[in-house]
């Protein structure tokens, strides 16, 4: 007998009440990169109504601070045991320069820089991860990746992804240089230029 392993929930944009988006770059599927993050603020959310909190302040943040287009990730992945819809599948994220167009970033949210986060969040990830190449949206022979040099995705949850399928130690944007290349609607503060670690807080 076999189990089904059930996909993520899946908060869409409107049930998180997400504002629109300033303005919306397409981006084209299966993407060959998976990019994790964590939010470092704000902290772990353990219920439903604490996530959907999370949410608003990091869009808040992206758009109203960073000045971006919209939140930056694709999508978020709660301790509620939920995933929520940034970005989305097929639209250029804001969260890793050279990928930005080229990946799925998924914002674990938390700090986990010293500690891991729940097994029940990270199961999610992984699952989430897996209904993208099933629904082509992520190729099947992905790269998963966090940044290293960053303050994302904190060392622990680092350490933890290392250890996953997929992981890939230094990812070669230039196999997909034609694709990385910014489009010239975006705007230069989309690209995320992120700080070397402990100097930007923000993942």
């Amino acid at each position: 007998m076999y189990l089904k392993i059930m996909d993520p929930v899946i908060v869409s944009r409107s049930e998180w009440n997400a504002k629109p988006a300033k303005a919306v770059e397409e981006m084209t599927n299966p993407v060959p990169y998976v990019v994790i993050h964590h939010s470092y603020t704000p902290l772990a959310c353990n219920t439903s109504e604490e996530c959907v909190q999370a949410m608003h302040w990091m869009q808040d943040f992206h758009q109203d601070v960073r000045k971006w287009w919209d939140i930056g990730y694709h999508f978020a992945a709660g301790g509620d045991g939920r995933i929520y819809e940034g970005r989305g599948w097929s639209r250029v994220g804001a969260h890793a320069p050279h990928y930005n167009n080229i990946s799925i970033g998924i914002c674990v949210i938390g700090d986990w820089t010293s500690n891991l986060p729940p097994e029940t969040q990270l199961g999610e990830v992984k699952k989430f991860i897996a209904m993208g190449v099933r629904e082509g949206k992520i190729m099947e022979d992905y790269k998963l990746a966090g940044q290293e040099g960053t303050d994302c995705p904190g060392d622990a949850l680092y350490n933890e992804i290392k250890t996953w399928p997929h992981y890939y130690t230094t990812p070669d944007y230039t196999v997909y240089r034609r694709l990385a290349e910014p489009s010239s609607t975006v705007p230069p503060y989309e690209s995320n230029k992120l700080k070397k670690r402990h100097l930007d807080a923000e993942g």
